[in-house]
Parts: structure tokens; sequence; C-alpha cells
């Protein structure tokens, strides 16, 4: 069986954000084995698990990323909505759009460091969309 919730999320500026327990409280009771699907419906942001204790993890991201793809370089054609636009949709496809966690015993089966991160790569804030499937 699958169910599908659309979350709402808040509008974060740019940066890595740990959306664990906001996306836990918005979601229906979890089933005693399954899986939790997550999908951002947008192309400037993308999820990802990784680290969640150390706030620095967050800094160096958003450094490693700003270093990787540049905003304001001469080649880049696709700027409609300001220099961070198509660096934005780099990003978000280096990260991906999408991540699934098993579920057991009505728990995520996160590892004790990992987080959900909601990772907005535009200056601006904006609210974002995450479709959660649950298969069971």
């Amino acid at each position: 069986m699958t169910s599908h919730t659309e979350l709402s999320m808040p509008a974060y500026g740019r940066g890595f954000h740990l959306i664990t327990r906001d996306i836990l409280e918005r979601l229906p009771d979890l089933p005693a084995d399954g899986l939790l699907h997550l999908f951002i419906k947008h192309t400037s942001a993308g999820l990802t698990i990784n680290e969640n204790a150390d706030p620095t993890v967050r800094i160096d991201f958003e450094s490693f990323f700003n270093q990787i793809v540049k905003e304001n370089e001469p080649f880049v054609i696709h700027d409609m909505e300001g220099p961070d636009d198509m660096p934005a949709h780099i990003k978000s496809s280096l990260v991906g759009s999408s991540i699934s966690i098993p579920i057991h015993q009505h728990r995520l089966m996160l590892g004790t460091w990992q987080g959900i991160y909601l990772c907005e790569f535009r200056n601006a804030p904006h609210r974002r969309i995450i479709i959660a499937s649950i298969i069971s």
C-alpha cells in the first residue's frame, strides 16, 4: 500500500537545512515496515542525507558547493532570475531531487549521525513542496 502526503516547507534562505524533525512532524504514523520516499518538486533545491550533529558541516557544504559551481561565470546563458539562477539548477542536479529511507518498527532507519537536508540553492527564501510517499 502507498500513501502520498504533500508537505509545504517553510521558506528557507540559501543553505543546507536539517528538516528531519519537520518531515516527521508532518507525516502520518509510519507503518511497522516500509519505505519513505521524499521528492522535492523544484529545480533549484535538493534533498540529501548527511551528518546531523555538527552545524559546521552545513557551512562547509555551502562553501564547497559555491567553490564548485560559481555565480557570475561569463559563459552562463540562463540567468533570467539572477546570477544564482543557473548555478542553483546545477547544484540541485548534483544533489538530486529525491531520497529513500527504510522504515522498521515504525521508525526511520537513519544512522545515529544522519539527518535529512533541504538544500536551498537560491539566494532568496522560497517555500518548497516535498512529496512524501510511504510504501508499506
